[in-house]
């Protein structure tokens, strides 16, 4: 009868763990989407002051201006 209580305590233990992991690798995918859409934004905003450098217009893109008291 010991060895069965000690079977489901591990059991209930590793049914646990499971179930944390679980929780842990949707929340990493969530934070995974969000960077790829991060770093697809910096990519084209990149690709996009390499065209405006290309094409000779040669202005800074606002967002990337320093402010005026810096």
């Amino acid at each position: 009868m010991e060895r069965i209580t000690a079977m489901e305590e591990l059991l209930a233990h590793l049914t646990r763990t499971v179930e944390d992991l679980s929780d842990v690798m949707a929340s990493q995918a969530l934070e995974i989407d969000q960077l790829k859409r991060r770093v697809l934004l910096l990519l084209e905003r990149e690709a996009e002051r390499e065209a405006m450098e290309r094409d000779g217009a040669g202005a800074i893109p606002l967002a990337d201006q320093k402010p005026p008291h810096w």
